[in-house]
């Protein structure tokens, strides 16, 4: 069959030539039907990132694809590259216009919703077996302006607080609003030594955090319609805070820190405190790390508005419309779906599911854990749902933010400000500025 006619089946279409490929297939290599010809095997081309919980990477790789295309007749070829260099290899792609059938974003990627299918079947497909979407991924994935799903989202990872309880006990403070957190590391930092780490550099922990700590001041790059309001008084106080924060509990590397830079930062015993997913404490427990058994979590911290927090990334598939498999990319979503608790199992709690019916003993797994001590140590995560949102906060993700988010402006901002290149008010105006023009700019091209 011609790969151009392969494109414009439906998918109901397409289940029915794969279901006849695999009956065909059980009659053994000796059985030939006059007029038709032997089912060739497909290629499926897959980028992952490297996994913070390298389980993962061991299952899917070794594991779940292999056994995805012994049943699919398909040659699945998975390539991992770090989480850095996503967003050049996805520009790369789309230049040569040839590459992976499915790429997995970190994060929205609406900037490429010309270049990729609609996902709306996939949606509509997993939730006929599932239920809906919860409305992260929804927000993640879809943009009400051109009613276009410019991704699919099976999972997101929580963002929780990851704080030495031993030191904060020592203290008499917990970790729960911001303001505990600048009070409490003070004291930790004079007392001990041990500073708060949470980065102010142009990486994506930093991007994810100071958006936490925006929105629980009531500040944002947008409302909910899409307008851009980053210049508000809120934003100005929030980098107020963060300035007064970096001063009082932290020290200068926190200005060149990448996204793993927290991780050993809390497993080395330096940290009194970061911002992460749980890969410090399954890496500590993995690799045996005394500290471990000292850091315990907490929901994202409150602020003077809300409570609140960012997914730690957004795990968004695209299928771009260059794909040469563009059918066997959608059956891979749709059939890892029904496969996710296996997924999440082999993240160790690490990635989420969006589809929430596919985990549903997940309350009972995290408050009793084999490796954790104590044994209810992700408890603290059950109602994630409650206080995790998504990049575009109050609104969907959409290119503009996307833009925002990719060229580190908000991370910008309040770093110039904390190391004391700008005041606060003129590092908001001019991230304000920054902010205007890239939403004037998508507006201009019908995206928003």
């Amino acid at each position: 069959m011609e790969e151009s006619t392969k494109r414009h089946l439906s998918r109901r279409d397409f289940m029915k030539v794969a279901g006849a490929g695999a009956a065909a297939a059980t009659l053994g290599p000796a059985i030939i039907v006059p007029g038709r010809a032997t089912a060739q095997q497909k290629t499926l081309r897959i980028l992952q990132w490297n996994h913070f919980v390298p389980g993962y990477d061991k299952w899917f790789n070794e594991t779940y694809v292999k056994e995805w295309g012994q049943k699919n007749n398909t040659n699945v070829i998975v390539d991992n590259i770090g989480i850095a260099g996503l967003n050049a290899r996805a520009a790369a792609e789309v230049r040569a216009q040839q590459g992976h059938d499915l790429f997995l974003f970190l994060w929205p990627p609406p900037v490429h919703e010309d270049q990729v299918i609609d996902h709306r079947e996939i949606y509509e497909e997993v939730e006929r077996k599932h239920g809906k979407a919860i409305p992260l991924a929804i927000k993640s994935t879809y943009n009400p302006k051109t009613k276009k799903y410019y991704g699919f989202s099976d999972s997101y990872v929580p963002d929780p607080i990851n704080y030495r309880k031993d030191l904060w006990d020592a203290v008499g403070v917990k970790p729960d609003s911001w303001e505990d957190i600048r009070v409490g590391g003070a004291k930790i930092k004079k007392q001990f030594d041990n500073p708060v780490g949470i980065g102010l550099a142009s990486e994506i922990d930093t991007n994810m955090a100071m958006r936490s700590l925006m929105y629980s001041w009531g500040s944002s790059e947008q409302d909910e319609n899409g307008k851009p309001i980053l210049g508000s008084k809120q934003t100005v106080e929030a980098v107020k805070f963060v300035k007064a924060l970096y001063q009082e509990t932290m020290t200068p590397e926190v200005f060149s820190w990448d996204a793993s830079s927290n991780n050993r930062f809390m497993l080395a015993g330096k940290g009194s405190l970061a911002l992460n997913a749980i890969s410090v404490t399954r890496t500590g427990e993995n690799e045996k790390i005394p500290v471990t058994d000292n850091i315990w979590l907490a929901k994202a911290a409150a602020g003077p508005v809300r409570r609140i927090g960012l997914e730690h990334v957004m795990d968004v598939y695209c299928i771009w419309k260059f794909a040469k498999n563009i059918e066997g990319a959608k059956k891979f979503l749709v059939d890892y779906v029904d496969n996710f608790k296996k997924g999440f199992l082999a993240s160790e709690y690490y990635n989420f599911p969006c589809f929430t019916s596919t985990v549903p003993d997940l309350k009972q797994l995290l408050a009793n854990d084999p490796k954790a001590k104590p044994s209810d140590k992700y408890k603290v995560l059950e109602d994630v749902e409650s206080w995790a949102t998504n990049v575009g906060y109050p609104g969907y993700a959409n290119a503009a933010i996307d833009e925002v988010f990719s060229t580190w402006i908000v991370s910008t901002m309040f770093a110039k400000a904390a190391q004391g290149i700008m005041s606060p008010e003129d590092a908001v105006a001019e991230a304000s500025k920054q902010v205007e023009r890239i939403f004037q700019k998508w507006s201009e091209r019908g995206k928003l």
